[in-house]
């Protein structure tokens, strides 16, 4: 094998799935599948007839049959396909425990706990993820009659989880905001800090600092710390693979109206309000370049909406709440006093929606399923994901903030606060309730793609 240093030159983009280091188009329209393989050599059957449809991320924008598809593997699934032993203990203490044995570490406490998880998640009946993507109807569907094909004449494989996920007609989320603004920029991949559209390149876009190395993201490549990351053995299983913590969040929509409804005096302070407890407006501009009003001009330059800092433009958050969701999963230079180098905190993250939309203004919750699938994927599950949820999202002393939580998706109770700092007397929000109910969860490998061909010639 090559030196670190040869490895972080040159991404092998052929063989990493594109989903990695490629945001999805919009808009979309998708499906979930989770599958149990009962026979281990009609699983690898099964994943090669696949094989051939899964995007790289060389290929993203030219997918085979015109939509993208990917494939993650538990740890249950991997020894399912007939991984040998050696190769299963090679992996790391998170992901073979799985996340819902490591439930109230991340808060999924209470009603979020794994026994109120929709089945099968959280079990080790989930064996295979696809997920399926197209920007359209047609496309969707030629690529689930490959799904279909894959399945035929193998008994041994079935599946027993489907969810559709299809982008709202708004294009934003249940909560009303843009989503996947200011995902990390990768070294070698120039990806996420590039304008894109289609296949054409306008510039890197300011306020990302400097791109994170592959190796926080991709096995087999250097990271920040200077080293490899560990990865699964062999090589040949590991390398330009990556760790998925698949989520599914409901969203108390209904709730989240009435309690920005109960704490205002108007629809204008609601919006306001709603802002503080994300850190950007609806619109996605954030409070730190607009502070008073939304500012949907701004929202839509990408050069402009994600060019700021918060340690020189908003050190005690008066535009931006310390506490807001996107300050405490991504503090930028907030912490540049400290020994934390945020940059090792980091996760890529795929969000899409899931159920029909509350009707504008509704106050009142339907009983509908509604809410996002949040995909993060990370080449370390506990110094990123975990930390994310552990230290980020569900305690405030990295902030300053004692045991206030994530207003968004931390495990709020209805006990917690929220502070809004100002002048001249700081706001102090109270009783604040979980609007972000997870459903389920599974920890994932996705392999490379000549990984993916290792697993299925294992019977050779």
């Amino acid at each position: 094998m090559a030196d670190s240093t040869d490895q972080t030159q040159v991404l092998e983009l052929e063989d990493i799935q594109g989903t990695l280091l490629r945001q999805r188009p919009s808009p979309y329209t998708g499906v979930y599948f989770l599958l149990r393989v009962d026979d281990p050599g009609d699983g690898r059957r099964m994943l090669g007839r696949l094989l051939p449809h899964v995007a790289s991320a060389a290929r993203w924008w030219d997918p085979p049959s015109r939509a993208w598809l990917s494939v993650a593997l538990s740890h249950s699934g991997l020894r399912a396909l007939g991984v040998p032993q050696a190769s299963l203990d090679s992996f790391p203490e998170a992901f073979r425990e799985g996340m819902a044995a490591r439930a109230e570490r991340l808060g999924d406490t209470g009603e979020s706990s794994p026994e109120h998880w929709d089945a099968p998640l959280g079990s080790s009946d989930v064996h295979i993820a696809v997920s399926v993507f197209a920007p359209g109807a047609a496309a969707l569907e030629s690529l689930l009659e490959v799904g279909r094909a894959a399945l035929r004449d193998l008994p041994g494989v079935r599946v027993i989880y489907r969810l559709e996920a299809s982008q709202l007609p708004t294009g934003r989320t249940h909560l009303g905001f843009v989503d996947g603004i200011g995902e990390p920029d990768i070294e070698g991949a120039g990806v996420a800090s590039i304008l894109q559209t289609g296949r054409h390149h306008y510039g890197y876009l300011p306020g990302f600092g400097t791109p994170i190395k592959a190796g926080e993201f991709v096995l087999g490549y250097e990271n920040q710390l200077g080293r490899l990351t560990p990865m699964p053995q062999p090589d040949a299983l590991g390398r330009n693979g990556t760790y998925v913590a698949f989520r599914k969040l409901h969203l108390k929509v209904a709730d989240f109206r009435s309690y920005l409804k109960d704490n205002a005096s108007s629809p204008e302070e609601e919006e306001l309000l709603a802002a503080k407890m994300v850190g950007r407006w609806r619109s996605g501009a954030p409070l730190v370049l607009a502070p008073d009003h939304d500012d949907p001009d701004l929202a839509a330059d990408p050069a402009r909406a994600n060019d700021f800092t918060y340690r020189e433009q908003d050190p005690v958050g008066l535009c931006c709440p310390v506490g807001a969701h996107i300050r405490r999963m991504n503090p930028r230079d907030s912490l540049a006093d400290t020994i934390v180098d945020v940059r090792i905190h980091r996760a890529l993250r795929r969000g899409t929606t899931y159920g029909p939309m509350l009707p504008e203004g509704q106050l009142e919750d339907d009983g509908i399923e509604r809410g996002i699938v949040f995909i993060f994927m990370g080449a370390d599950l506990v110094r990123q994901f975990e930390f994310l949820k552990t230290q980020w999202a569900n305690d405030g002393d990295f902030a300053g903030l004692g045991t206030e939580k994530d207003p968004l998706i931390g495990d709020n109770d209805g006990t917690g606060t929220f502070t809004i700092p100002r002048r001249p007397v700081r706001r102090r929000l109270k009783q604040l309730p979980r609007f972000a109910v997870t459903k389920g969860g599974e920890y994932l490998f996705m392999p490379g793609i000549h990984a993916l061909t290792w697993i299925i010639q294992l019977d050779t």
